[in-house]
């Protein structure tokens, strides 16, 4: 792990350059296999006898500098790049589960991945029991013989709960399972799960990290140091029949959940990341920092001059004195509170609420965030669209006229006036 500071090692973790012919930008791999030296030295690399490459969809020299460089970011041991931030989810969760066992997570989710858990999981018999993460003791009292994860969005998409990462972490060690955190809207930038008691952390590092919407990739962090010896997780301590009687936790010790991901996870449900998409996501990674503030602070500022709108009825931002989660914002989230902002209660309801959507030029309506450029989007017809009334409201906070904005980093002005020119398009007689 490095001691050096965020920003350098955005910019050098994971790549030494005189062993790469001395090239100061990392280079693109872009091979699907590798020669080895002999027979004998094919075999060693099987055996995991000795480090090295055998296939890119296990691992690849330009995907490795992507996980140096976030495992440093996020203060794991080790990381694991996937083609998305979906399947980091779906890999580390079948990873570490089996038929039979049971996951607590919060109801604050990203549509997605709500559904993941509750409609495809349980196919293969790994049920989800969704709680409100705000809730004192939620996830204790959600507790099962069988469970075996506590799942949590540091900062929930849409609803921008920010979560008391500490108050869960302990529920979660007290019932012996780990603690995963996707920190996919807080980004390492301002939120470090692990220093709050994260076991796993899981990025899409399509959004915010890639940042220019060019790439999909998704990683799956560890921190090293969950007991996988506890009893609860034989997968860790009983011969691997699938890796010539490997028992990881004797072999590979405190990586034993990060090694299973790469010579199980991707080997057999096969989510690897293409190099190039890896390096794409290098490029801006390299940025990260410098991104982000301006994300925040052009977030902050919107959210501001939408609370003062006669259009809108309410306004949702962490980073707003008045808003309900504005204490844990700035206890977790000191230096901003991610570049995401909804609003809604607009006057006219949803025909406004689309009207709005379709007239903004600047803001480009599509299904994504963390790009560089200003996204807008309507989740209830969208995202969060395959979810009834209810389950929307309860994931995402999501009502029928609820617009989310992805901010982006064009002059504010320009900003604004957007908005103001789409809320110019709402029928007048709706506002009086």
């Amino acid at each position: 792990m490095s001691n050096q500071k965020f920003s350098t090692n955005a910019l050098h973790a994971g790549h030494d350059f005189k062993n790469n012919g001395g090239t100061r930008a990392v280079p693109l791999y872009q091979s699907t296999a590798y020669v080895f030296n002999d027979s004998d030295h094919a075999a060693n690399l099987f055996s995991l006898s000795e480090p090295g490459y055998i296939y890119t969809r296990i691992n690849n020299p330009t995907v490795d500098v992507l996980e140096q460089r976030l495992a440093a970011l996020e203060g794991g041991i080790a990381a694991v790049a996937t083609a998305s931030g979906t399947s980091a989810i779906s890999t580390t969760l079948l990873t570490l589960l089996r038929a039979g066992d049971h996951i607590i997570a919060s109801s604050s989710l990203y549509g997605g991945t709500y559904n993941l858990l509750s409609v495809t999981l349980p196919r293969f018999g790994i049920t989800t029991t969704f709680v409100d993460p705000n809730e004192d003791d939620a996830f204790t009292n959600a507790l099962q013989e069988n469970t075996r994860a506590v799942f949590v969005e540091s900062l929930g998409n849409p609803k921008l709960d920010v979560l008391d990462l500490k108050k869960i972490s302990a529920q979660a060690t007290k019932a012996r399972v780990p603690f995963i955190v996707d920190n996919t809207v807080a980004t390492p930038y301002l939120l470090s799960p692990i220093a709050h008691g994260a076991d796993i952390v899981i990025h899409s590092l399509t959004k915010y990290i890639n940042g220019n919407g060019t790439a999909l990739g998704g990683v799956i962090i560890d921190a090293g140091k969950f007991d996988w010896t506890n009893g609860k997780f034989p997968e860790f301590t009983e011969p691997s029949a699938g890796y010539h009687g490997l028992v990881y936790a004797d072999v590979l010790k405190e990586a034993s959940f990060i090694a299973k991901v790469r010579i199980e996870g991707l080997r057999d449900l096969g989510g690897a990341i293409s190099p190039f998409n890896a390096w794409q996501i290098i490029q801006g990674l390299e940025t990260l920092n410098l991104r982000i503030e301006k994300h925040s602070q052009n977030a902050l500022e919107l959210a501001k001059w939408l609370r003062d709108r006669d259009e809108v009825e309410w306004v949702n931002y962490p980073g707003l004195e008045d808003n309900a989660y504005y204490k844990l914002a700035q206890q977790y989230l000191p230096n901003g509170q991610s570049g995401i902002v909804t609003f809604g209660g607009v006057k006219g309801g949803y025909e406004s609420a689309k009207k709005i959507v379709d007239s903004a030029k600047v803001f480009s309506l599509l299904a994504n965030i963390g790009d560089t450029k200003s996204l807008i989007i309507h989740p209830a017809s969208t995202t969060h669209q395959q979810l009834d009334d209810e389950s929307q409201l309860s994931t995402g906070g999501v009502t029928k006229d609820l617009i989310r904005l992805s901010v982006g980093l064009e002059d504010i002005s320009d900003l604004k006036k957007d908005l103001e020119e789409a809320f110019s398009t709402i029928d007048k007689s709706v506002l009086i």
